[in-house]
Order: structure tokens, then sequence, then C-alpha cells
């Protein structure tokens, strides 16, 4: 792969593949080695496949398994800022909702961030993070009640 291709992978996919690290592992340092393991395996090993959907999903579930293992090898969750997740022009409520996701359990937050982040589809979500779908959708609904209740708790109730 030539050095134009890899640039216009990294362009293309980076910053998605940051944020689904980041979501996952709390700590900016490790979600960027995290992003890199996930391209240079990509570089090393050049799949091939089918379009680019493939590619994505491929990159998204490599991605997934690089940070699992990295928390593995941690044993320890290193809380992270969330305002390093979002570009410098995100809103104020953006910034909110975040800082709720990122309170939610992970085995709900991945697929949350995987559906309403990236839009994938629950049948998608099962194939990356080795779910049934009535798994993935279960964790959907858990997760929004989840997250609905922290965003109510921290910042609608503790405004008023």
């Amino acid at each position: 792969m030539d050095e134009q291709t890899a640039k216009q992978l990294v362009d293309t996919y980076g910053d998605m593949l940051y944020r689904i690290c980041a979501v996952i592992l709390r700590c900016h340092a490790d979600a960027e080695d995290a992003v890199q393991e996930t391209l240079l395996r990509l570089l090393t090993k050049a799949p091939a496949f089918a379009d680019e959907e493939h590619r994505k999903a491929w990159l998204i579930t490599v991605a997934v398994n690089q940070s699992r293992s990295l928390l593995r090898r941690r044993k320890r969750l290193i809380p992270t800022d969330p305002a390093l997740l979002h570009p410098p022009d995100a809103d104020a409520e953006d910034r909110r909702i975040l800082e709720a996701l990122m309170q939610v359990p992970d085995s709900f937050r991945i697929p949350l961030l995987l559906h309403y982040g990236e839009g994938y589809k629950v049948r998608e979500i099962a194939g990356m993070i080795g779910k049934s779908s009535s798994a993935v959708k279960m964790r959907l609904s858990k997760g929004r009640r989840l997250l609905e209740e922290i965003y109510r708790k921290d910042y609608l109730e503790g405004s008023s």
C-alpha cells in the first residue's frame, strides 16, 4: 500500500476509529495506540474487501478487539476527559450527552455508539461485537434507558 493510500485511510477512518477506541478505553493515549495498531494491521495484512462498507466494518471490528485487548492488559480503567472525544466546535449539549454516555457500562456504550454514532444496523453490530441480534437490541434498549437516567440526573435535574 502506498503512502497516499495510507494517508487517505487515516483521513477517512481515523476520527471514527479514535472515537470508538476512546469510548471503550476512556484514555486518550490508549485510544491513539489502538487506532495505530488497527491501521497497522490493515496495512500489514492488506485483506481483500468486497467494498468500502466491508473495509469499514473490518476496521471497526479490529479497533474494538484492539481496545478490549488493551483493557485486559491494563486491568484498570483510567478516566478520560470527554472533551477529547469531541471536535472543538461541539456544542455544550453534545458534550453533556457524551459525558453521560461515558458513564454507561461498556456493554451498552459500544452498541449505542455504533448504532447512533456510526449508523450501523443491529445485525452489523452483532457481527462486530460477537453477540446475537437480540442481545444487541436488548443492549440498545437498556443502554438508552441508562443514558436517559444519567442524563436526567446529571443535567436536567442538576440545572433546576
